[in-house]
């Protein structure tokens, strides 16, 4: 059976004030079930990728297809990127959540006004999705009365609640303290071990290495790399890779 590829990135490019280019002929695609991950050295263009991919930001040109829904930059309209961004949803570095709101409304708040669905249904869903990430017992409380590492929780419970194509991760530990990164962790790889599609930005290449199916490795806006886990973080054959995985191992 052939595998179904879920997205699609084609040729790339995104140029801020037509100066810094901060991509260039981006290819790759990812098909159902994997768990892709994304490193590299910082400023190299991971998130920006992340969030071309969603039309969060528009890529100079190139083509991302996501679930059958093909959006090309240089001539695209806003339905198409609604549809879009429908089949994707992004778990963000900094939560993202609304502080007005408690968990539980977080999670509610795209399935009633986004996908109208009815308010006993959408909470039912929230409550197995708050279930599922471990924060049903934290379903009324408000984002300020959360640590990090549960508010980041929720926004993998929100971003599931739309039941996606695709999972964003972009870099989601990263702005949480030492002691809260393992559970959130846990919780992207129960995620993945559930056979959701995901691509993660990360920094944690411990975590890329077991959860992941496939790493890229990104410098310079390029991809440098594409392989098993295996391949590219224990036999690194490529000399910036090997630099990079010495630094971070250091680190």
């Amino acid at each position: 059976m052939a595998e179904e590829t879920i997205v699609r990135a084609e040729h790339l490019y995104k140029d801020f004030d037509r100066k810094t280019e901060v991509l260039r002929d981006i290819s790759f695609s990812v098909n159902k079930g994997e768990a892709v991950a994304i490193i590299g050295p910082s400023g190299t263009g991971k998130s920006t990728l992340l969030r071309c991919l969603n039309y969060l930001t528009v890529p100079t040109r190139g083509i991302v297809t996501v679930n059958g829904v093909r959006v090309d930059a240089e001539r695209h309209t806003k339905k198409e990127v609604e549809a879009l961004r429908k089949n994707s949803s992004m778990v963000f570095q900094q939560f993202n959540l609304f502080k007005n709101k408690t968990a539980i409304e977080n999670v509610m708040e795209a399935m009633i006004f986004v996908q109208h669905i009815p308010k006993k249904e959408a909470k039912e869903r929230a409550e197995a999705l708050l279930q599922k990430v471990g924060m049903l017992d934290r379903r009324d409380f408000y984002p300020s009365k959360l640590s990090g590492g549960q508010q980041q929780r929720v926004g993998i419970a929100r971003a599931l609640a739309v039941n996606p194509s695709v999972v964003l991760f972009d870099e989601p530990t990263s702005a949480l303290d030492p002691e809260w990164v393992k559970e959130v962790l846990q919780t992207i790889q129960e995620i993945a071990e559930e056979g959701v599609t995901m691509i993660l930005v990360t920094h944690e290449i411990p975590f890329a290495r077991e959860v992941a199916s496939r790493v890229l490795f990104m410098d310079g806006g390029t991809i440098m790399e594409d392989g098993k886990p295996e391949d590219i973080l224990d036999h690194p054959e490529n000399e910036r890779l090997r630099q990079f995985l010495s630094f971070v191992s250091r680190s």
